[in-house]
Parts: structure tokens; sequence; C-alpha cells
């Protein structure tokens, strides 16, 4: 065949790229004259457009150094030959014996005709490689580089995270002396946004250890086992990487009360829980565990025992100086002018962090929409702040109200006395 005509003909399908007739006929006269890889190409593009187009197909086995379909074979070519022995593999025109259509390595002839022939599907710019492996979760663990003195106010709290974890920690020979161990559990629990998840972070990195999240999430899993094989291996990896910090986010979610739960599932899931804080399987030496929850009366009470989560520990709303070194915190790194932080904290009474930080934002978004309006930039004063105040309420209401329930007539043991304390310090009991 006249390369000159194929030639033609191949600018014919680049002027008409849809005539499928006419790029059949010279994918059929590219391989006749042996240029296979430009007949690959021609094809891949009909079948990219009708899968199922039976001459493709068959000139596509073609190409790729398949037998000729009996379909395709031309007028008055010779019968194949049927007394060939058992077992013979159908040959080429070379000689060489080839594999049958469902023998040929499809993955080895993409990769070898990548350049010519395209992906029929491209993959999404964000869509995850696939990883080789056996499946097995991976679950990070990161350094925090979070300290105490980041975490404004909290006195009485920070003084007990350093008589349960940071002074041994820091005083090996002492520890050793007094034979303190270095594992332990702490529970934080208080109103939604006052910085318990903040709080462990900077104790992880006060202590210069590893810290790893727990949530729900990480751990649930369909498959009968699978969520307990999850919180296992969490626990293995904390293990591994000691001195580590593990900080159960939302604990109620994970370690809700057994007699209140109707899922088997769950119950299970919470005896592997308890199983891994007692060190049943591995030692939990230089392992802490820090929860936090906002509904500590909703966490079994197995997991709050000595040994487990032996220590509890309010985190309320900043205080007055807390709350100035929050508002000065968020306002950092934005034009501010005037502002009396001093009358801020004061009118500023039950907001907590994440209302604070609301509470700027919102100051914020006045300032900028009026120098847009006027034209003229100017600064984010103090009355930004009190129109941003007549919208901002504080969150902690709802909290305190079940809290209270809960104090008056939940409180066995004294399990909550700090609360009732802080209530009546608040006038809210």
């Amino acid at each position: 065949m006249s390369s000159s005509l194929i030639e033609s003909l191949l600018a014919a399908v680049a002027a008409r790229p849809d005539d499928v007739p006419l790029r059949l006929h010279v994918a059929e006269l590219l391989v006749a004259a042996d240029r296979p890889g430009e007949a690959i190409a021609q094809l891949a593009a009909v079948l990219a457009q009708q899968p199922q187009h039976e001459q493709a197909q068959a000139l596509m086995a073609r190409a790729l150094g398949g037998p000729r379909p009996a379909a395709a074979q031309p007028e008055g070519s010779p019968e194949p030959d049927t007394e060939r022995s058992e077992g013979a593999a159908p040959t080429a025109d070379t000689g060489q014996p080839v594999a049958s259509r469902s023998e040929l390595d499809w993955k080895a002839y993409e990769a070898q005709f990548a350049d010519s022939v395209p992906p029929r599907f491209a993959s999404a710019d964000d869509e995850p490689e696939a990883v080789q492996g056996d499946g097995d979760r991976v679950f990070d663990v990161e350094t925090s580089d979070v300290r105490l003195a980041d975490v404004g106010g909290m006195v009485d709290v920070k003084k007990r995270l350093e008589l349960a974890f940071l002074a041994p920690m820091k005083n090996p020979k002492l520890r050793e002396l007094y034979g303190k161990s270095l594992r332990g559990g702490l529970l934080l629990y208080g109103p939604p946004g006052c910085g318990k998840t903040f709080l462990a972070r900077a104790v992880a990195g006060e202590m210069g250890a590893k810290f790893t999240t727990i949530s729900l999430v990480d751990v649930l899993n369909m498959w009968i086992g699978e969520s307990e094989r999850n919180l296992h291996e969490i626990f293995e990896t904390a293990r591994r990487n000691a001195p580590c910090v593990i900080f159960l986010d939302e604990v109620d979610a994970l370690g809700h009360k057994r007699s209140q739960m109707k899922s088997s599932a769950m119950r299970t899931l919470g005896n592997q829980l308890l199983a891994e804080l007692d060190g049943m399987e591995g030692a939990n030496e230089g392992v802490f565990v820090l929860a936090a929850t906002n509904a500590p009366w909703d966490v079994d009470p197995a997991l709050r025992r000595p040994g487990r989560l032996d220590r509890t520990v309010l985190v309320a709303p900043p205080d007055a100086a807390a709350r100035r070194s929050i508002i000065e915190y968020h306002l950092r790194q934005r034009p501010i002018a005037g502002i009396d932080l001093k009358k801020l904290a004061a009118s500023t009474e039950q907001f907590s962090g994440a209302d604070l930080a609301h509470l700027c934002e919102t100051a914020t978004e006045y300032a900028m929409h009026a120098s847009i309006t006027s034209g003229d930039l100017r600064m984010i004063e103090q009355r930004d702040f009190e129109a941003a105040m007549r919208e901002v309420r504080p969150s902690t209401g709802p909290w305190f109200t079940t809290a209270r329930n809960v104090a008056m007539f939940a409180n066995e043991g004294g399990a909550y006395d700090e609360l009732v304390s802080y209530l009546k310090k608040q006038k809210l009991l």
C-alpha cells in the first residue's frame, strides 16, 4: 500500500474526526502496512465512542498481534488449519505462536502504546493515587508547637496538669524516687468552644511529646471487628511513639454509657476502649490520655474510674484576664485603633473562646463594610465592637442550663463538685 495514500487518508480523518467508516478503513490499511501503533490510535478513538463496535474490536486484536477472527478473514483467504495438533497456539504471519485474545496482557499493551493511545478516563486532580499494601490504616502522629503559655487564663487547669503530667515528665530522677508512673488519663469537660482541644495540644507541646487525635470518625467502620482493630492500632501507634499524648475528642461518642446503648457494636467498641486504657495488650507507660467532652454525664462511669480517666477538670469559659488575652490575640494582625480591651473583657462575661473569635471577626466585617461604602479606609475601632456586641451573644447559655440541673440533682459521689463551685461563684446556682 502506498504510504502517500495512507497519509492522504490520515489527513482526511483529521478533517473529519467523526467519520467512523473512514477511520476504520484507515486503521485496516495501517495494519496491513505493518504500522500497528498508528492503527491502535485510530481504533482507540473509535472504541472510545463505540466500545462494542465489533469491526473495531477485531482490528484492534489484529493490531495487537492476536489471531484474526473468523468473521474478519478476507474473502478468498485460506481457512485456518483445523488439523493443528491439540493445544498448539495459533500463529501470526511470522510463524511464531501468539496468545489468544483472552490471554493478551492488556496492561502491558497499554503501557507499550501509552504515547499513541490516550486513556479513556482522566483522573481528577484531587483524586488520591492507589496505595500498594494490605489496606491497613495509618494514623497521624504529629508534634505540637503550642505551649501552655499560649493558653490564656485557665490557672487552675494548668496547675492540675502540672501535678498530673508535666512535673513527673520534667523530673525523671524525682519520678523514679517517688515511683510515679508515666501514664495517666485526664477528662476535660466544659462548654463547647472553650479551648479543650487547644489545651491538649499545649500539654503535648509542653511535654515535648508526640500528639495524636481520635474521634469517632477515625475509629468507626461498617465491618464487624474493624472498629475495634482501628482503635487498637491507634493505641499501638501511640505506644510505639511514646511519650505520646492521645487526645480523645468527644469521648462521650466513643465511650457513651453502655447501659443506654442499643447497639451491640458500640458496646463492644466501648469495651475495647476500656481494655486499651488498662493496657491489657500492651504497656501504656509514656502514653498520656486526654479526653474532652461537652457532656461528661453521658460518659460511661467505667471510663472515669481510677487508672483510666481518673482525673476530671472543668474547662470553664475564660475569665476577664483570659478574655482580654484572647481578644488581643485575634486582633494582633489587624489594623486597630482606640480599642478598650478592659471594657470589652468586662462586657463579654460567659463568652467562650470561639465566641470571642467570632466577635472580633464580626467587628472586622463592620469596619470593612464602612470602608467600602464610604470609600475611605479606616481602622477597626471601638464602635465596631459595640455594633458587633449587639449581634453576637454567648453560646454557653444552653450548656449551663443543663449543667445546673446535673449539679443540683445528679452529683452522686461529688463528681461535679468543681462545677457546683463554679456555678455558685458565677451566681448561676
